[in-house]
């Protein structure tokens, strides 16, 4: 499929000699098949797609992923809406358009009320192509301070509790600095318990993904006995004032993940204490500006973020990667090795973990390309906008 943009494309701004001018966008819907059925309190996966972004300009490429699922149970938005989005409303305020900074950008793209992570796709795509420009890898021209990060593993809702301490004692010989452990209720407290009996010194975290309510809380006292490093998310992402009350409740830090979609999210969170550590999930949170002002007010309060994953492609793990070398970014992220999620990825070289951390790409850019040939067979729709 090939779309010419028009509308508010057709007003190009006048380039500076610092401005890049975006003369071509690709929008690419690609399908993905887990290695493995992920779990948790909104519902299981295993197939899925991913939209891709890919910004031409002065004859180099910037990478963006869209992280949004197919359905609607851990966001409103889904693979769908943010293609409507993108095509409809976001890439012709775009395609043919000069700018010198992401700010100016997100500028463009100010009447877009939410749909951050259809915006991020974009503007994490426009960070790759000013720093391939620069000739400089991403974590520098976000500031970052280490080439190096410790990343931990995601462990879906398993069958059964043996297969989760299974799962749990295999990811910890692979050397991952934290296990994570997604929970439901009526599946919590039983199987974390039998976890630390065989694991008595792992860093262990669980993640409700909201499924909770403070009525719920006698599951959390029982949780708070087991040492873990943080309970993520528990109860729903506008339920500030109950994780202020839970928190009250327990030892054990609340990490909050969809209850933060701004660095003023993040303020009123920490000010409060409903929360004690942040997850910042770039492609959640409109993109690498965003992620970067709630790590500054995290860095603030003290508070300690590290980098949650949507299941990414191996666009959306590399700038995830590069944004976990700023320097809050203290806890490990969930940036596995890529070959632990994906039998194939869509760039050219596999981000895989040695003994629990991940080198982060140091070419110009993300450090990776895409590699055309692994979307042969796999594309679903592929859009082209040009001025």
């Amino acid at each position: 499929m090939r779309t010419v943009a028009t509308g508010a494309a057709g007003s190009v701004v006048a380039a500076s000699a610092a401005a890049i001018r975006i003369e071509a966008v690709e929008l690419i819907e690609v399908s993905a098949r887990l290695r493995f059925r992920f779990e948790t309190s909104f519902g299981a996966q295993q197939e899925l797609t991913r939209l891709l972004v890919v910004l031409h300009s002065e004859g180099l490429e910037g990478l963006g992923e869209v992280v949004a699922m197919g359905s609607p149970g851990y966001s409103h938005e889904t693979t769908a809406t943010a293609w409507e989005v993108l095509e409809s409303h976001v890439l012709p305020l775009v395609v043919g358009r000069a700018f010198a900074t992401p700010a100016q950008l997100l500028g463009a793209l100010a009447g877009i009320r939410g749909n951050d992570m259809a915006v991020a796709g974009v503007e994490t795509a426009f960070w790759d192509l000013l720093a391939r420009r620069a000739g400089m890898p991403l974590w520098q021209l976000l500031g970052g301070v280490r080439s190096e990060v410790e990343v931990g593993a995601s462990i879906g809702i398993q069958a059964d509790g043996a297969a989760t301490v299974a799962a749990a004692e295999r990811h910890a010989a692979e050397g991952y600095r934290r296990l994570k452990f997604k929970i439901k209720p009526g599946w919590d407290v039983e199987p974390l318990r039998a976890v630390r009996a065989a694991l008595p010194e792992a860093v262990l975290t669980v993640d409700a993904n909201s499924a909770y309510r403070l009525s719920d809380a006698r599951v959390f006292d029982a949780l708070d006995e087991l040492g873990l490093d943080y309970i993520e998310q528990p109860l729903g992402a506008a339920d500030l004032h109950d994780h202020v009350m839970l928190q009250r409740r327990l030892r054990t830090p609340l990490c909050l993940d969809e209850s933060i979609h701004s660095a003023e999210d993040a303020r009123k969170a920490l000010a409060t204490d409903a929360g004690r550590v942040i997850n910042v999930k770039v492609g959640r949170v409109r993109g690498h500006l965003s992620a970067r002002r709630i790590h500054d007010v995290a860095l603030a309060f003290g508070a300690p973020v590290w980098c949650g994953g949507m299941l990414e492609l191996g666009v959306g793990r590399a700038h995830n990667l590069h944004m976990s070398t700023l320097e809050g970014y203290t806890l490990p992220g969930d940036t596995a090795s890529a070959s632990r999620y994906w039998e194939e990825d869509v760039i050219d070289t596999w981000l895989d973990a040695k003994d629990g951390v991940q080198s982060v790409p140091q070419g110009p850019g993300l450090g990776v390309d895409l590699a055309r040939s692994a979307l042969t067979g796999r594309t679903v729709r592929r859009l082209e906008a040009l001025p």
